[in-house]
């Protein structure tokens, strides 16, 4: 090339969207230690410590816990792959941008698939879901637990039994919501649960926390097939396999598990990163890492109320770690944002679909769900309004903020 290319310098930025959010520094630090081997007795005892972390912030005794090795939709591919033969009956919850991507991943499954409709903004019922799964039969529900696109959190207590007695299988996708907002997975019978690093564990993105009940284990194994290259017989290959190498979680499981199958190269240094992440979670403590969520969200939320303007759903269930703002009337969304990122270094998002450019959604996420962080992000909010001329007062929303943490 004729020409030098210049070192990354990418500029810092706060960013207050719904992830990814900045990865805290310790995170980022493990991930520069020395690469080790797939096999290496090192990378085992990592693989180990990050199962044993994961049971405790998923809060359940499930013995297949781990990562699926890429972004949080990952491991919805691999739960909805493993679990879903084609023409498999599938209830899928849409209220948002995410249940209509779990109906999607199931379509793309092949399975037969049935949705409810909730407009953008409101959640379901337990009694809603319960009358659609009587009526469907399903082999799996699928709900989101928060969605990003609305803000809201949708109740699970209570489902995970319905969904038994049924003789189905219930997965959640808590990719935003684990961690900043209180997720069981053992006690609400939770068949599958999945998340990314992106977001509340304040990790940079490229990994996918899973976990997966001994109930939904047994479905999955009914199609488990080893490659013909490290299988130990004939007999372990099955005709009727599950249609994804890569996301085929059996065969993960035997990856992760005391065999140590080969199934892909582990990305070693994204490991480090999720046992960091997770080691500083489990440090804290679970309870007290949702505690802060809650504390810096209601925060945040007092803030852009206090300053003049409307938050978006209700709040009852909003999700603890996304506040949604409706955008004012005499505001350029992009004009704003635009603002916000070139003036002060903060980022938010608008969101998708019906409420583009309608609301503005602001996270307060893993190391991002701090006071200082709060207090930069709503002080620059409310100077790019004024400079607009939009009627806000931004000393009041730093004043509410204060008020919630004088509180």
């Amino acid at each position: 090339m004729s020409h030098t290319i210049a070192p990354l310098n990418p500029p810092y930025r706060l960013l207050m969207a719904p992830g990814p959010v900045n990865a805290d520094p310790r995170v980022l630090q493990a991930m520069s230690k020395p690469t080790v081997g797939q096999f290496d007795p090192y990378m085992f005892k990592v693989m180990g410590e990050v199962q044993e972390m994961l049971r405790t912030i998923f809060k359940t005794e499930n013995k297949q816990t781990m990562v699926v090795d890429g972004t949080s939709r990952s491991a919805i591919e691999a739960a909805f792959v493993s679990v879903l033969a084609p023409g498999d009956p599938v209830l899928v919850c849409c209220a948002g941008r995410f249940g209509l991507l779990l109906k999607e991943i199931a379509e793309r499954c092949g399975a037969d698939v049935h949705a409810i409709e909730k407009p953008w903004g409101e959640v379901f019922s337990i009694e809603e879901i319960t009358q659609a799964i009587e009526s469907v039969k399903p082999k799996l529900v699928a709900t989101v637990h928060g969605d990003t696109s609305t803000t809201m959190r949708q109740p699970l207590e209570g489902l995970g039994e319905i969904c038994h007695r049924n003789g189905a299988l219930l997965y959640t996708d808590s990719t935003a919501s684990l961690l900043g907002n209180d997720l069981r997975a053992d006690e609400w019978g939770l068949d599958i649960v999945t998340t990314g690093m992106q977001k509340c564990f304040g990790g940079p993105s490229g990994m996918a926390p899973i976990t997966v009940s001994d109930r939904a284990v047994a479905v999955m194994e009914q199609r488990k097939s080893i490659e013909a290259g490290v299988a130990d017989s004939q007999e372990e290959i099955s005709g009727s396999r599950i249609h994804s190498n890569y996301f085929d979680l059996p065969q993960i499981f035997d990856y992760w598990g005391p065999r140590h199958l080969n199934h892909h190269t582990e990305a070693t240094h994204m490991l480090y990163a999720v046992h960091e992440a997770s080691r500083l979670v489990v440090e804290e403590g679970i309870d007290a890492v949702i505690e802060r969520h809650w504390l810096n969200g209601a925060a945040m939320a007092a803030a852009v109320q206090g300053m003049g303007l409307s938050l978006y759903g209700d709040q009852a269930n909003r999700m603890n770690d996304v506040i949604g703002v409706k955008i004012p009337a005499s505001a350029d969304d992009v004009a704003v944002r635009g603002q916000l990122l070139g003036d002060f270094g903060v980022e938010i998002a608008s969101s998708f679909g019906p409420l583009k450019g309608t609301i503005w959604r602001i996270g307060v996420m893993g190391a991002n769900a701090r006071k200082d962080a709060v207090l930069t992000a709503a002080a620059a909010l409310g100077s790019v309004l004024e400079r607009q001329g939009v009627a806000v007062s931004t000393e009041k929303g730093i004043e509410a903020a204060l008020a919630v943490y004088g509180a």
